[in-house]
């Protein structure tokens, strides 16, 4: 009887399976047959509908570049951020790997954000922005405290070596020489100077940095500041990136762009993009770029901008490389805005450049927004080689 036994539930077992697979597989055809449904019934198309696409070449004002310090340049990131699977992902991102970066130095990195620029059909040129660190009460770098750290030298000496790269700047404002750093990167052709209050745990509303501010306007140089909450590193301070705090820079007449348009986060119960929308009747000289708005994470809030009418004529491209290139970017996430064919032809462009600009004129980016930066900096680009594929 034993035999017998095993052989029944034996027999059992796989007459469940089989009623379990099936059911499996009659819940998965009715959840794709309900996606399909309501996306049907739910699909909106484009935030907004593009008359036609920008002729001429893009200029990125927001690309960043990383380093370990090989080579020299003085660049370093933080053990905790090495640790984390953020750091293979960006070195992923920009198409190198680590022993590759020990062997050739972090120049490496530049080349290849100028190589992926130079064989895009739609991006021209590109700011590289450097990043300086947390500063400690002794006015020095704070490194047990700084994430990461891209000197200013380091982006002016490798960026001179491309011509569709330009220098960014990252001063810390808490620096006792900041005002002789920011003339030095003023007189080394400096087009903006980058902060991320956040990890960088700079105030904006701090009143200590007037004679930063006057200085910033006196040389015309714009400050691009992040705005709103900050996940691409291991720790941040929120409160500090609050677009409110950017109200006294904006008063003394320097030029504000914030990246990405504050999307993500909130203080004091709103949401920091709606704070940002609220201040721009007041402030002129505000600006915003549309930088890593298609992440899965900031969903929604391109569509906010776009059809944000007290936000017309202050919207600039940027894409926030290397961000763009990784899974935290897809046209897959845009199903109700986006044909199936659109969303595939679009991941399947190779170059991160060309992918992203793709991406967001298919949600609806008017060339105005496409044009802005070139025309804000002064940078002259051509047509573009190839004509955009009907």
């Amino acid at each position: 009887m034993e035999p017998e036994l095993k052989m029944f539930n034996r027999h059992q077992c796989l007459m469940r399976w089989r009623r379990w697979s099936t059911r499996l597989i009659q819940g998965l055809v009715a959840c794709v047959l309900l996606l399909f449904i309501l996306r049907e019934a739910f699909f909106s198309g484009p935030y907004l509908p593009l008359a036609k696409p920008y002729s001429g070449e893009i200029f990125d004002m927001h690309c960043h570049v990383a380093g370990i310090g090989a080579g020299g340049s003085g660049c370093f990131v933080s053990q905790q951020l090495k640790n984390n699977f953020r750091f293979n992902i960006y070195l992923k991102a920009f198409g190198v790997t680590l022993p590759e970066v020990k062997e050739h130095g972090d120049k490496i990195l530049m080349q290849r954000l100028a190589n992926g620029i130079g064989e895009s059909r739609r991006v021209g040129a590109a700011i590289v922005l450097a990043m300086d660190g947390v500063i400690g009460d002794d006015g020095l770098l704070d490194r047990e405290r700084t994430e990461f750290y891209i000197p200013n030298e380091f982006v002016v000496a490798e960026t001179g070596k491309h011509s569709n790269l330009h220098f960014g700047a990252s001063i810390n404002p808490y620096r006792p020489d900041a005002l002789e750093r920011l003339q030095w990167a003023s007189d080394h052709g400096a087009l903006l100077v980058k902060w991320l209050p956040s990890i960088q745990f700079i105030d904006p509303a701090d009143i200590a940095h007037k004679s930063f501010y006057l200085k910033l306007a006196e040389l015309n140089l714009p400050l691009l500041t992040h705005a709103g909450q900050e996940r691409s590193f291991t720790h941040a301070r929120d409160e500090l990136a609050d677009p409110v705090r950017l109200k006294f820079p904006l008063s003394l007449g320097v030029k504000v762009i914030v990246a990405h348009v504050a999307s993500t986060g909130e203080n004091n119960g709103q949401e920091d993009i709606d704070r940002l929308i609220g201040m721009l009747g007041e402030y002129p000289n505000m600006y915003a770029d549309i930088s890593s708005m298609t992440q899965v994470n900031k969903l929604g809030y391109l569509r906010k901008a776009l059809t944000e009418k007290r936000l017309e004529g202050r919207l600039m491209y940027g894409s926030d490389f290397p961000l763009i290139n990784t899974a935290a970017v897809t046209a897959w996430a845009f199903p109700l805005n986006l044909k199936r064919k659109q969303m595939q032809d679009i991941d399947a462009i190779a170059n991160p450049w060309d992918r992203d600009v793709s991406l967001k004129e298919a949600l609806g980016v008017p060339a105005t927004i496409m044009e802005r930066a070139a025309t804000f900096f002064g940078i002259a680009l051509g047509p573009r080689a190839q004509a955009i594929d009907n």
